[in-house]
């Protein structure tokens, strides 16, 4: 569809509301042009094959257009109630506009149809914990901070708020045989400074891969390059650091290139072109043999990141509260 097309498009939208007659018909028009499978909503999702130099100015028409006729139906729905009706409890209720998905919601149900194009399912686990599950099986040693009573929250001597999504990745390798291909997100806890950029509840969603064939780094980063373009939009590029976790072997920590400069370098991303994005690396062998894997017949590789920090840097939100205040003035901004 062209502009010129979108327009007539529009103005013919906005027509069809001025005339409804009813509430009935306020709701068809509703479900036709912003409803799930409406036209607005099919016009966003061909979005990509719009030509790239056009997009912005499309994309700008194609919200100006939704806005208009969600407040024309807003104001007919208004105007429709007002008349003079007989009783009828049948009747449908005052349509009050429509609301949108919360940004953490949007971060997560894209991360999953993401991964699950390249054959990841989506896992789930419990909460509440055991010390096994959660560092034990995961190669943490006794001695580790995230143990502590200061770091974790605990219940008891075995029970505990989980700390990262990783235990679902045990409960995965210990019910299923090779291959497992899962990503598991979820709420974790932290007994964390409540800052702009800490919280003690937050959202990860971690990765993983263990197969009987051989599973190398290149196919990690094959995997998040892919999550980060996907994600992030064409130009995003992948970077990995050595690092050191418990459950990896070898670590590393994974970079986008910064969302805002295109790897230039900006007060975002601290002048150097990079965003700290996710802790990945291949599976410790002690981790298989915590789970009753053979670590000499399959090999692996696992991720994870912050729903939060992917949220704020996609969405530039600049204080993570934000995302807890539960003001729809905040999400009105991100519709």
């Amino acid at each position: 569809m062209t502009l010129a097309e979108l327009e007539i498009a529009k103005a013919q939208s906005l027509e069809e509301v001025v005339a409804a007659a009813d509430a009935a018909a306020v709701e068809a028009l509703r479900v036709k042009y912003v409803g799930r499978n409406g036209s607005i909503p099919a016009l966003i999702k061909a979005m990509k094959d719009v030509p790239k130099e056009e997009r912005p100015m499309f994309g700008k028409a194609v919200q100006a257009w939704r806005a208009e006729v969600e407040a024309a139906l807003q104001a007919k729905g208004f105007a429709a109630a007002e008349k003079p009706v007989d009783a009828d409890l049948t009747m449908a209720g005052r349509w009050w506009g429509l609301g949108v998905k919360h940004p953490l919601s949007r971060v997560i149900e894209e991360s999953a149809a993401i991964f699950g194009r390249l054959g990841f399912t989506v896992a789930d686990g419990p909460e509440l914990e055991n010390k096994f599950n959660n560092f034990t099986a995961l190669n943490t040693p006794q001695h580790h901070p995230s143990m502590d009573r200061s770091d974790t929250f605990w219940f008891g001597e075995d029970c505990l708020l989980r700390t990262q999504t990783s235990p679902v990745q045990i409960r995965a390798m210990m019910a299923n045989k090779p291959p497992v291909r899962v990503i598991c997100p979820g709420r974790t806890y932290r007994r964390d400074t409540t800052d702009a950029t800490h919280s003690a509840n937050f959202h990860q969603i971690e990765g993983l891969y263990v197969d009987t064939k051989s599973v190398s780094l290149a196919d990690l980063k094959s995997v998040l390059a892919y999550f980060a373009k996907e994600m992030m939009g064409d130009g995003v590029t992948v970077r990995f650091r050595p690092h050191f976790f418990p459950f990896t072997e070898p670590s590393v920590e994974v970079d986008f290139t910064c969302h805002v400069c295109k790897g230039k370098g900006c007060n975002v991303c601290k002048q150097s072109g990079w965003i700290e994005v996710a802790g990945a690396g291949m599976v410790d062998p002690r981790v298989f043999e915590h789970v009753g894997y053979d670590p000499a017949e399959v090999s692996g590789y696992a991720f994870g990141f912050g729903v939060e920090r992917i949220a704020m840097i996609k969405y530039g939100i600049q204080d993570i509260r934000w995302l807890y205040e539960n003001d729809v003035r905040f999400l009105d901004q991100l519709a």
